[in-house]
């Protein structure tokens, strides 16, 4: 089928459309037309009437609110459905399928319905599927039910549904009958209808883009691409939503990122003496080990930017122990070094207090005073802290969210340091940022966020596209590579035991991790505190077991931290309590049990936690052997290759781990797919905003106007 495209004569009236034979390469001075004029009928505010409260309240739930999202809404291609042989673990996909049984089971957590699982097949094979909260699927599949589902195919020939349709189709039908995504209470069939009776409609629609734009990009303006997705042609027209998506978020953030060096002030921070400054001198003569070259790189950056008068916002990303630490420090140093103070906040005690004890370690003999802060700090010692906190004497300070408390106040905050900083919402973090707002000639601190999670380059532009981004790959001299391996069934166990009591024989020590904190009836996992309770009497029972887990009080989670520490107690069972924050270099193996229940990202922190020292180091992992995830994590020990895979393992909509909460969820853009066509829409963002910051030039205006609808006010400067 032809891709209509609109075309418009030199006064912006619409013209004969003409067709483009598929495969054709659009010619970009034909699409450098006149702004679309905007039609009388108001298609972005005009509703779509289903019939009945049910169908209108799953057209708002699937956001079809006017005719506009309504031509937006595109169909599902069967075209490229797979048969249930061609499935691959962790990949979505949509299969056309007929029921077999279909039944409900009760769950146990309180507010949900039952579950609904049906066996489902085709030609190729059978699939095990599960609908959540929608226990009337029963009545309305009944078995020799044909189905289109679209979703993502598991481990155990399980498919997780995302959105499903009856349908009378074979596989690779015609696409004389489309399959849009529907919602409980709207049909694929009425909503087929309804873009039927409006398709005429997208001719109308107006479009953001100016046209020098698109025609750099060889993009079809949005009448036809809608057109085309309506017609068969899915890819034209999501390539062209998808770059509008991608587009808007990127000049959100970049705008963001403008107003805030424009608009606020920070302290410039920059060394009066650089030769015999106080980080200067903590370098080169006290420092107990020499810097990689990436921890120099970004040291150096992090200091030009606290020199300037505009806040740093700045993201260090680092691989597991490639000493980001350090660089925040060089940070902090610095406010110390000109009159100012620095803080730390850490999202769990056990990190703070590993911060805490790092932060001296690296200071020897420095006359810098630090201090403490969490929610276990004793009455007494915390009003000492905040007295000389509020007076001045007291130049750093680590903690965790108990820094953010109404009582605790800074006399002269300049530099903030903010750790796994993806598990803190952004009113947390800026109630920190808000402890600056009395130093003189400031209205903001300057701020470092940490992490210690690998992120993708394409997540990255996504979540933290307002932040500048320093990387940290290179791991310090002398650390030796860790060894993993897959395990299953009780041979492999009895050797992992007899391997761990030879490196607890050679003096070293040794981690037990476990999914649960307490034996569960409904979760077939290991848990902590019967692990515990098996080892200390069994397997290493001529050695110290100790335990730990988040549900244990402050005291003792710190006394078990100790014992393992200093070397008290050779093995640490634990939850992923351990998963950042513990640094026990004579540690060289871990057991993580039940692999399979972690991410990517969380298996590679827990791992991290080994292999600190000289000696060499082997993690054993005991999950399917057949998991891509785990076969991944075996082969790979650089996280930054684990984050890609686990993008395209589990899709950027999963990766709620490791991005920031709030993260736009897209329509029609999918990554990592799309990855270059966000990076083209985000070179065209800057492009955009370089030449009109405020989008005011009469090309724009459309374009400030979607901008606007999509994400707010685009004057509102972020909190």
């Amino acid at each position: 089928m032809a891709l209509v495209r609109r075309i418009v004569d030199d006064k912006g009236v619409d013209q004969k459309p003409r067709a483009i034979a598929d495969g054709a390469v659009l010619d970009g001075a034909s699409l450098l037309s006149a702004p679309i004029r905007w039609p009388s009928e108001n298609l972005l505010s005009d509703t779509v009437e289903f019939g009945g409260r049910k169908a209108q309240e799953a057209a708002e739930q699937l956001g079809i609110t006017n005719i506009a999202a309504l031509l937006s809404h595109l169909p599902r291609d069967r075209r490229e459905a797979r048969t249930v042989a061609d499935l691959v673990v962790g990949e979505q996909a949509t299969v056309v399928v007929e029921v077999q049984s279909i039944a409900s089971r009760p769950v146990r957590r309180r507010g949900m319905r039952p579950l609904v699982e049906a066996l489902v097949s085709d030609q190729t094979g059978t699939l095990q599927v599960t609908f959540f909260n929608q226990p009337w699927l029963v009545k309305r599949y009944p078995p020799a039910t044909r189905l289109v589902l679209h979703g993502t195919y598991e481990l155990r020939n399980r498919f997780r549904v995302s959105s499903h349709a009856p349908t009378t189709d074979q596989l690779g039908a015609g696409d004389d009958v489309a399959h849009y995504p529907a919602a409980e209470g709207l049909s694929s069939t009425q909503i087929l209808a309804a873009v039927r009776q409006h398709l005429e409609a997208a001719r109308r629609v107006p479009d953001p883009l100016p046209g020098r734009l698109r025609a750099r990009h060889r993009l079809p303006d949005i009448p036809s691409a809608l057109l085309a997705g309506h017609s068969g042609q899915l890819e034209a027209a999501r390539q062209r939503l998808a770059f509008d998506e991608l587009l808007f978020v990127q000049l959100d953030l970049l705008r963001r990122r403008s107003r805030r060096a424009e608009e606020v002030d920070a302290p410039q921070l920059a060394a009066a003496d650089a030769d015999r400054g106080l980080v200067a001198g903590w370098i080169d003569e006290q420092l107990p080990f020499e810097l990689t070259g990436d921890q120099q790189r970004a040291t150096a950056v992090v200091l030009g930017d606290i020199a300037r008068g505009h806040p740093m916002q700045r993201l260090l990303m680092g691989e597991v122990g490639s000493g980001k630490t350090v660089v925040a420090l060089a940070a902090m140093l610095r406010a110390v070094e000109c009159g100012y103070q620095a803080a730390l906040m850490a999202p769990t005690e056990t990190l703070a207090n590993q911060h805490f004890a790092t932060l001296q370690a690296l200071m020897p003999g420095q006359a810098v005073p630090i201090a403490l802060l969490t929610g276990s700090t004793p009455a007494a010692r915390r009003r000492d802290v905040l007295g000389k906190l509020g007076s001045g004497e007291l130049g750093i300070i680590v903690g965790t969210h108990a820094l953010i408390e109404d009582d605790v106040q800074f006399d002269r905050l300049a530099v903030v340091i903010v750790d796994e900083q993806h598990r803190f919402g952004v009113r947390q973090r800026t109630a920190l940022d808000s402890k600056a707002s009395g130093v003189a000639g400031s209205s903001a601190p300057h701020v470092l966020h940490m992490t210690a999670t690998p992120i993708p380059r394409t997540l990255a532009l996504l979540g933290y596209g307002d932040l500048d981004l320093t990387e940290l790959r290179e791991l310090p001299k002398g650390r030796e590579p860790i060894a993993t391996h897959l395990a299953s069934g009780e041979r492999d166990r009895a050797r992992a035991y007899e391997r761990i009591r030879e490196e607890l024989r050679a003096g070293r020590q040794a981690y037990v991790v476990c999914p649960l904190v307490e034996e569960s009836d409904t979760l077939a996992a290991r848990a902590a505190t019967a692990e515990y309770e098996r080892l200390s009497s069994e397997q290493f029972a001529d050695f110290n077991v100790a335990l730990i887990h988040g549900q244990m009080p402050s005291a003792k989670k710190a006394e078990a931290m100790r014992s393992f520490v200093e070397g008290e107690a050779d093995v640490l069972v634990a939850t992923t309590v351990i998963e950042v924050g513990v640094d026990v270099a004579n540690a060289t193996v871990m057991l993580i049990e039940n692999a399979e229940r972690y991410g990517l990202s969380q298996l590679h922190q827990l791992r991290g936690r080994i292999g600190r020292g000289e000696h060499a180091s082997v993690c054993i992992c005991f999950g399917p052997k057949e998991s891509e995830r785990l076969t991944a994590f075996a082969t790979w020990n650089d996280g930054f290759k684990l984050a890609e895979v686990d993008l395209q393992l589990r899709g950027e909509g999963e990766l709620t781990g490791t991005r920031q909460s709030g993260l736009a969820a897209f329509r029609f853009a999918v990554l990592p797919e799309d990855a270059e066509l966000l990076e083209r829409a985000r070179l065209s963002a800057r492009e955009i905003l370089e030449r009109d910051p405020e989008l005011v030039l009469a090309e724009h205006v459309p374009l400030r106007e979607a901008l606007e609808r999509a994400h707010g006010s685009l004057l509102a400067i972020p909190a």
